[in-house]
């Protein structure tokens, strides 16, 4: 038996050892390792976003047609590893604070990380199945994590269960596709759909339940119920990892799957896309309007974005999935600042925070942050020229071309909606009457606000190595 080529797979191979032997490392040091374990987890991603980096010129398939190596898979294996090593940054000083330094937890955030890895380089269903679930089973741990907190307990337990039945409703569909193809292999499949004149109604409801179970995994509506609970009762950095590299894996992997098997047959599912696209975009910008909490905030904000993505991919061109793109790596940077800020919110009594009126005044309590959370906000409202313009200018564009007149509209009202929420806050920051002071940020979290910071408001000097980064990467997908 000839063994597969584990070359284009190095990545993914450190990083499951790396984990392994952290998780040793952890068991013999106890709590009071958590912390060098973490930096060394840090030190273990970086290394691994290098080696994606180095290799992401190669463009192979191996382990018998179900890895795939490309441009595309390089580009978001990027990003969902800068979403882990800024997260667990974030977590340091939190975790500390809240006595919940326990070495599992980078462990956990490793072995999701290499789930999504395994999600986005998928050439199987098999396989994107196998890397599905290795991130789902971490993130419903890291849910819980705070075991003495009933809300963390509970988020846990509802991601668990809403989790499982949206998996179910995933495999069910891979099941009716490989009912109707006789394979899982994304080329078999494709083949399949290509020799047929007539599309097979189980292929149809078979994709139908594939965009299903993944719609739940990007939190789009109406499949997004699990995402301001769960946002709201974790820890919150557990919830600023939930907003960052999952999210992009689970964008990474609609791409992938809608554009690989699915993709001669756009004109099948592109009005499914735009469905959950347009109620996204709009239950993100009106459902926000009236919350009190800065984290359920953050989630229907989370879920509107989830939209304006799709509406790269309802595109179905190379335009599109290069906004998509860009607009998931916009989206980390500002996402991440922003709950920088927000892991800052606690008081000289150690109380942590979270209600929007806390923030009230902080532009003359704490002047940087309320400038920085001011120009994230800017940003994730779309407003030029921070970078959150061209996200959203890129997938509008994309929508445009493609014909798609009518979500366009429905993105640029949602846009102007959204807009109200994300300046209340700046308005409340700046003009309202002060709050109580919060505690000076740890330096690691004031040090990635102030780059996330710089980036948002300087991307529009220096788009082009982005754009073009992004468009070879599309360019992978449609040889």
């Amino acid at each position: 038996m000839e063994l597969p080529d584990l070359s284009p797979a190095m990545a993914e191979v450190w990083l499951a050892v790396s984990a392994m032997a952290l998780l040793i490392v952890g068991v013999f040091l106890g709590d009071r390792g958590t912390r060098v374990v973490t930096w060394a987890g840090v030190a273990a991603l970086l290394i691994v976003g290098w080696m994606v980096w180095r290799d992401a010129g190669v463009q192979t398939v191996t382990f018998a047609g179900m890895f795939v190596a490309d441009r595309f898979g390089a580009f978001a294996k990027v990003l969902i590893v800068a979403g882990s090593v800024l997260s667990l940054i974030l977590s340091l000083g939190y975790l500390d604070r809240e006595k919940l330094a326990r070495p599992e937890f980078p462990v956990l955030v490793m072995l999701a990380t290499l789930g999504m890895m395994v999600m986005v380089t998928a050439n199987d269903l098999i396989s994107l199945y196998v890397g599905l679930e290795l991130q789902s089973l971490s993130l419903y741990v890291l849910a819980a994590f705070n075991r003495d907190s009933v809300r963390s307990t509970e988020s846990g337990l509802k991601y668990f269960v809403l989790g499982a039945l949206a998996s179910g409703i995933l495999l069910y569909g891979a099941t009716l596709l490989y009912g109707f193809t006789g394979t899982t292999s994304f080329e078999g499949i494709a083949f399949v759909l290509d020799a047929q004149e007539e599309r097979s109604l189980g292929i149809l409801f078979g994709l139908v339940f594939l965009v299903c179970g993944l719609a739940f995994k990007v939190a789009a509506v109406p499949f997004h119920m699990w995402t301001p609970d769960v946002y709201e009762g974790a820890p919150t950095p557990v919830t600023a990892f939930f907003s960052l590299a999952p999210k992009v894996a689970a964008l990474a992997l609609f791409i992938r799957v809608m554009t690989g098997p699915f993709g001669d047959i756009g004109a099948d599912w592109s009005g499914m896309l735009a469905l959950l696209s347009g109620m996204s975009m709009l239950l993100g910008a009106f459902a926000a309007i009236g919350q009190r909490n800065i984290k359920r905030l953050m989630a229907y904000s989370s879920i509107g974005h989830a939209g304006y993505a799709l509406m790269g991919l309802t595109a179905n061109t190379v335009d599109g999935v290069r906004g998509m793109l860009l607009y998931m790596a916009i989206y980390v940077v500002m996402n991440v600042g922003a709950w920088g800020v927000i892991l800052s919110m606690r008081r000289p009594s150690g109380e942590l925070v979270e209600n929007i009126d806390d923030l009230a005044g902080m532009s003359r309590t704490r002047p940087m942050l309320a400038f920085g959370m001011a120009a994230f906000l800017f940003s994730l409202a779309g407003i030029p020229p921070l970078a959150g313009f061209f996200a959203k200018f890129y997938v509008f564009y994309a929508a445009i071309d493609a014909g798609l007149y009518a979500l366009a509209i429905v993105g640029v009202l949602s846009t102007v909606v959204g807009s109200y929420y994300y300046l209340r806050i700046v308005k409340i920051m700046y003009f309202d009457e002060p709050a109580p002071a919060f505690e000076a940020p740890d330096g690691a979290v004031g040090a990635v606000v102030a780059a996330a910071t710089v980036f948002v408001l300087f991307f529009f000097l220096f788009p082009a190595p982005f754009v073009a980064q992004a468009g070879s990467a599309a360019l992978a997908l449609f040889p």
